[in-house]
C-alpha cells in the first residue's frame, strides 16, 4: 500500500478516540494491558498509522489473537508476547475487513497462522476496496491470498482454545457488512471490533454494507449475549464496561428516532445536522458532524423507516 493516512488516523482523530494518531511521525511502539490472565491488549503507536486494539490469548501451545493490525507493528507485537512469554501466534480471527485490524495478516498468514473471520470480510478482501470516510476516500487494495482468513462463518461459530470457549457472533451488518464480537466465555471477555467504541459515535461504512440499523440491532444484541460482569475491549480506545454499552444503545435508539423523524419531514442533511440531534451526548461521543450524522443520515434515507 503506498503512503497515506491510515483508516484508523482520520477515524480516531475524528472522534477524538485517542491522541496518538495527531502526533509527530515516530517509531512503531507497542504497549500491553493484562486484562486477566493470560489475557492482554496490544495497543499500537507511531506515524500516521495506528491499529486497533489487539487482545492477545496466551496459550501452552501458541498464541490467538483477535485482529491483527498493522503490519510494522507485527514485529512489535511478538516482541512484546514474547516478553509475556508466550509463543508463536497459531490463530487470527478478524473482527472485520478494514486494514487496521486486518493488514497484519499478511505477515501472520504466511507464517502459519490460521485465520478465521466472517464470510463477507473474507470477501472483501479478495478485492479492492474504497472507503468512503467523509473527508476523504481511502483505497484498501486486495489482499493477497496468504493473507485471506481460511476458516469464515455466516453467523455464529464457536473455536477452542487454551482452555478457552470462544464464541464469534455475527448480527447484522453495522460496521461493516462483516462484523464479529468475539466472546471469551470463561474469562467473560468480548473484543467487540469497532461495533461499539464507548468514547466515539459508530461509523457505519454504508458505501460498502455498513447499516446504522444493524449497528442499532448488533450493540442492542449484545446485552443480551454478555453480562454486566462482562470485560469488553473495543476496537479502538480504553477497556468498557457493560454499563457503557447500555448507555450506548439507549443512545443510538434515541438519536435514531430524531434523525428518522427530520427525514420524514423531508431534511436535508444540512437540515438534520443543524437540528443537533446528538446534543446531549457530543461531549462523551465527540464530534457528529465529522463522520457520524452524514453516514447516518445516508443509511436511514435508504431504510423504510427512514423515509
Amino acid at each position: 500500500m503506498g503512503k497515506r493516512p491510515s483508516f484508523t488516523a482520520l477515524f480516531a482523530l475524528a472522534c477524538m478516540a485517542t491522541a496518538a494518531a495527531q502526533e509527530p511521525q515516530r517509531e512503531a511502539s507497542v504497549t500491553t494491558e493484562q486484562v486477566k490472565p493470560g489475557l492482554y491488549v496490544l495497543r499500537s503507536a507511531g506515524g500516521t498509522q495506528v491499529s486497533g486494539n489487539v487482545l492477545a490469548v496466551l496459550g501452552d501451545a501458541g498464541v490467538l489473537l483477535i485482529d491483527s493490525g498493522y503490519p510494522q507493528f507485527v514485529p512489535k507485537y511478538r516482541e512484546a508476547i514474547a516478553t509475556l512469554h508466550g509463543g508463536a501466534v497459531t490463530h487470527v480471527i478478524n473482527t472485520h475487513w478494514h486494514d487496521d485490524h486486518s493488514e497484519g495478516n499478511k505477515l501472520f498468514g504466511p507464517d502459519g497462522a490460521l485465520i478465521v473471520a466472517h464470510t463477507n470480510a473474507r470477501e472483501m478482501l479478495m478485492h479492492d476496496n474504497k472507503i468512503n470516510v467523509v473527508r476523504t476516500i481511502l483505497d484498501q487494495p486486495a489482499f493477497p491470498p496468504a493473507a485471506l482468513p481460511v476458516v469464515t462463518f455466516d453467523d455464529r461459530i464457536e473455536l477452542y482454545f487454551a482452555d478457552e470457549r470462544i464464541e464469534l457472533v455475527h448480527v447484522a451488518p453495522a460496521h461493516t457488512a462483516g462484523d464479529v464480537v468475539v466472546i471469551l466465555r470463561e474469562h467473560n471477555v468480548a473484543h467487540t471490533g469497532d461495533v461499539f467504541l464507548p468514547e466515539a459515535y459508530p461509523f457505519s461504512d454504508v458505501d460498502n454494507g455498513g447499516d446504522f440499523d444493524g449497528e442499532i440491532a448488533f450493540v442492542s444484541a449484545l446485552l443480551t449475549e454478555l453480562n454486566r460482569d462482562t470485560v469488553i475491549v473495543p476496537g479502538h480506545g480504553r477497556i468498557a464496561r457493560y454499563d457503557e454499552l447500555v448507555a450506548y444503545v439507549e443512545m443510538l435508539k434515541a438519536v435514531r428516532e430524531r434523525i428518522a423523524a427530520l427525514i420524514a419531514g423531508g431534511a436535508t442533511l444540512a437540515q438534520v445536522v443543524a437540528a443537533e440531534p446528538t446534543k446531549e451526548w457530543d461531549a462523551k461521543y465527540g464530534n457528529p458532524r465529522t463522520y457520524f450524522l452524514d453516514r447516518a443520515y445516508k443509511s436511514l434515507r435508504g431504510s423504510p423507516g427512514g423515509r
